[in-house]
């Protein structure tokens, strides 16, 4: 069997569904929570079920020519172990930091590692999408987002 670029694919993106629909079980609902419809798991449950069926699809749709066998040559895998870092980084700046700085220092870095330069650009791509995002977070959906340790410690709360 000749292994291709889809093939890769679609098993990382399986693997990440399976792990992905597997811990979603492990997040706490409300006793009254059990019976219900809709929960906090239902929208977890569903992506990683979409999530793996697109990557089943994937893998039987991938193409098995012999021609197109993968070649690594031209990735710019220095870049993806950047981002990587970046996301990291931004997991463990964000209990200290807080959702809203967290998110805008992680698209600022993300943007700046993609080649964006103008300060300008930065700024307005990052910051009203980072405090877009909050706003629907919490505010329209009332989802609880820690304002971060060091902002409790500066400020009080």
């Amino acid at each position: 069997m000749t292994l291709t670029k889809d093939h890769i694919g679609g098993l990382v993106f399986l693997c990440l569904s399976v792990a992905y629909g597997y811990y979603t079980g492990e997040i706490p609902l409300l006793p009254s929570d059990e019976f219900e419809p809709f929960h906090a798991r239902t929208v977890p449950h569903a992506l990683a079920l979409i999530c793996g069926a697109l990557s089943l699809a994937l893998l039987v749709s991938a193409s098995r020519d012999r021609n197109d066998r993968l070649q690594l040559g031209g990735y710019d895998f220095w870049l993806v172990g950047l981002l990587l870092l970046l996301v990291v980084l931004f997991a463990l700046a964000l209990p200290w930091l807080g959702f809203t700085l967290s998110t805008v220092l992680f698209l600022l870095g993300g943007y700046w590692l993609l080649g964006v330069r103008q300060l300008k650009t930065l700024l307005l791509a990052s910051i009203p999408f980072a405090v877009g995002l909050w706003f629907v977070l919490a505010r329209l959906l009332e989802i609880y987002l820690a304002p971060g340790r060091l902002f409790t410690a500066l400020f009080g709360g």
